[in-house]
């Protein structure tokens, strides 16, 4: 039996994990596969406060979540790691959790943390060739292009400041945009416009990925003429790599008709993280938002913790 069960083990949950032990609560983060999310994937971590660039050190994603696990750990949180939740029971005072491996957890209050994962493509070839040319993760995936093309799908924050990660790697890496513009911000349009190693192609959408065991070619298609080009890899290097990043899917096929999502699948709330379940919060990326960063989910993350800290000792 659990004061509050926290599902998701990325920077929103292992905050409300923090929040909650410190009170005094008792608290458990479920985390489907590895604590982090998608913050794991990112090698570095420029805009969260504190998380300063130095000559000697910078703060990585995976760097930035080991911290937040052991101090929410030293309050006294508890993390169980391969928890895939496969259904819950959210109408009485007590809920109940179940696990795939069977395990039920008790608790008085749920924070539903899961996040998020990367929108694909959607085109031909592309799940065929996941992992083989086509990749989701910088950080994961980037090295194994040492001196190639790489071609980068998205214009966002995510897009442009892994495509200047890339071009450590890579001979040159271009950002296929469906608008007429970046939409990251003005400091990393800046710093890319400035890296000699990074084109652009605008108004266009990638309509297949091809190759025989690895990426070889792709399609694009102009949004606004209809043309279709088609891109085949350098005769030397045989292969080249595309890395997607256009957006995100919230995890929340397990919440549906037990809680109100939106349109979109996002799990909607109030200010205080309160969602349409009493006893039951939302934190992170699994929430629609304006800014999908990690500062914001974590301070999702301590608001949902203390509207669940006040909703427990209200009816324990």
């Amino acid at each position: 039996m659990y004061d509050v069960v926290i599902i998701g083990g990325g920077p929103a949950g292992l905050t409300a994990a923090l929040y909650n032990a410190r009170a005094r609560m008792k608290v458990i983060v479920l985390e489907q596969t590895k604590l982090g999310g998608q913050i794991v994937s990112t090698h570095e971590i420029a805009n969260f406060p504190g998380s300063i660039r130095t000559p000697e050190t910078e703060t990585s994603g995976p760097e930035l979540i080991a911290r937040m696990t052991e101090q929410a750990k030293e309050f006294g949180a508890e993390i169980a790691l391969r928890k895939e939740v496969s259904s819950l029971e959210l109408s009485d005072t007590i809920k109940r959790v179940t696990c795939t491996d069977g395990t039920v957890y008790e608790t008085y209050a749920v924070i539903c943390a899961n996040g998020a994962y990367p929108r694909e493509i959607g085109c031909p070839g592309e799940r065929e060739l996941r992992g083989k040319g086509v990749s989701y993760c910088a950080t994961c995936d980037g090295a194994f292009f040492e001196e190639l093309e790489v071609y980068v799908i998205g214009g966002g924050n995510s897009a442009v400041e892994e495509a200047m990660f890339i071009t450590s790697f890579a001979r040159k890496v271009t950002l296929i945009q469906n608008l007429p513009h970046l939409t990251a911000d003005a400091i990393a349009v800046e710093q890319a416009k400035a890296n000699d190693k990074i084109e652009y192609v605008f108004n266009s959408v990638v309509e297949c990925i091809e190759g025989d065991g690895m990426v070889e070619a792709m399609t694009i298609r102009n949004t606004q003429t209809g043309a279709l080009t088609r891109i085949e890899a350098d005769e030397d290097d045989g292969l080249f790599g595309i890395f997607v990043f256009i957006g995100a899917v919230p995890n929340t096929s397990v919440y549906e008709g037990l809680i109100a999502l939106d349109e979109y699948g996002y799990m909607k709330t109030d200010e205080a993280m309160k969602t349409s379940v009493p006893g039951v919060f939302a934190a992170g990326d699994i929430r629609p938002k304006v800014l999908r960063q990690v500062v914001t989910a974590a301070g999702d993350g301590a608001v949902a913790a203390f509207s669940a800290q006040k909703y427990v000792e209200k009816i324990k």
